[in-house]
């Protein structure tokens, strides 16, 4: 019995998947630079008990709303991985906003000049 060889698929990517991704990308930058500004806050305002607790309130709803982008996250990427796909480069750069590849064998380095020696 021979098995027959298939080309690879293009992988199964939940639409959602992209914008979590995206999205926890930008939420992680933010939480991490609000960080810089609610630290030195929460030391300026001791004497003011209901403002410390409406902050923290604030911290507490952004850190739930990014681990909630996590959870989906992992889902998204376990639905892709049981298929047995695997998601392409072009895929994680386009996350990262980075430019398409091409396809290359090798990196060329420039054509050096040298002065020749008469």
């Amino acid at each position: 019995m021979q098995s027959r060889q298939q080309a690879p698929a293009e992988p199964q990517v939940p639409r959602w998947l992209s914008f979590v991704l995206k999205s926890d990308r930008a939420g992680s930058a933010w939480y991490l630079g609000a960080g810089f500004f609610f630290a030195p806050a929460l030391m300026m305002v001791p004497p003011w008990p209901a403002l410390i607790t409406v902050l923290w309130a604030i911290i507490a709803l952004a850190g739930l709303c990014l681990g909630l982008l996590g959870i989906a996250m992992a889902t998204g990427l376990a639905m892709v991985l049981r298929t047995g796909a695997e998601l392409p480069e072009d895929y994680w750069r386009s996350i990262f906003d980075y430019q398409p590849t091409t396809k290359s064998v090798g990196r060329q380095s420039p054509p050096c000049s040298r002065p020749s020696s008469a």
